[in-house]
């Protein structure tokens, strides 16, 4: 790395360190403790989409590594599933300036999801990226994988399921892989998207537009809806998206009209 890669990743490390202590570094270590994220001899792949969260993910890592008390493997990973030659570019880009060393392999899942199904590709596209993501972690011989989901996903992944699919639930802190061998983790659960947002901003860096139609609202999506409602309840309850995250931790089975634990389905409160 030439002398102003360099310095320009230290100055963003030292962002973290220090601008954006509070809402990202603090939060992000709050998370792995309260969700017991990260053991002693953990294999950790982190996934980076070259997204705007995965980026600062796998930044936090990357400095959370430097922590000799922290006993854990560590390599960053992404997945081009067919991404425009200049997204692409700009994806190197990024990890250059961040001073990441990434393995990018590639994979054909654009292409054979909107084959598939040209007017609702996303749940064909996230499952194939899923898997696929999963296997080649698995390969590698790694444990755990590391996603850059945070608050506000968690809040909206709550939303979609009440309004669009009739269930109560959300992305989880931590979690087992269909396949029960790799450990999901999400430490960036407790940081606000727009904190992540500032913290790209005031360090001049942009994330990589992953060139997909709905992503670039060429198709609309139930999450862009969620996101609207948000911020419209926002201008009057500023505070909502945090009430909303307390709720999921502060559930009374009494008072929920049928629930499950695992599969099996109890309505003996009810």
């Amino acid at each position: 790395m030439d002398n102003i890669l360099l310095n320009k990743s230290n100055q963003i490390t030292e962002s973290i360190r220090t601008t954006f202590r509070k809402k990202i570094w603090k939060k992000f270590i709050k998370a792995i403790i309260d969700f017991d994220l990260i053991k002693d001899g953990d294999k950790i792949a982190v996934a980076v989409s070259g997204g705007k969260d995965s980026l600062l993910l796998a930044k936090l890592f990357q400095e959370l590594k430097k922590d000799k008390s922290k006993n854990f493997e560590l390599i960053f990973i992404s997945m081009n599933p067919g991404f425009k030659n200049e997204d692409l570019d700009k994806f190197k880009e990024n990890i250059q300036t961040l001073g990441i060393d990434c393995q990018v392999f590639d994979a054909n899942v654009w292409e054979i999801a909107f084959e598939a199904s040209p007017e609702n590709p996303c749940f064909l596209c996230s499952k194939m990226r899923r898997g696929i993501l999963y296997n080649k972690i698995e390969e590698l011989g790694f444990t755990k994988l590391a996603l850059g989901h945070h608050l506000d996903d968690l809040i909206e992944t709550s939303l979609i399921n009440i309004f669009y699919a009739g269930t109560i639930k959300t992305m989880i802190p931590k979690v087992l892989s269909t396949s029960k061998s790799l450990e999901i983790i999400r430490p960036l659960s407790y940081i606000y998207e727009k904190d992540i947002i500032s913290f790209m901003t005031s360090n001049d860096l942009e994330g990589m537009s992953c060139g997909c139609p709905v992503e670039s609202k060429e198709l609309d999506s139930k999450r862009k809806e969620i996101k609207t409602l948000l911020t419209t309840l926002e201008k009057t309850n500023p505070h909502i998206k945090q009430s909303i995250l307390s709720s999921l931790k502060n559930v009374n089975l009494d008072y929920i009209l049928g629930y499950t634990r695992g599969n099996k389905k109890d309505i003996s409160k009810n």
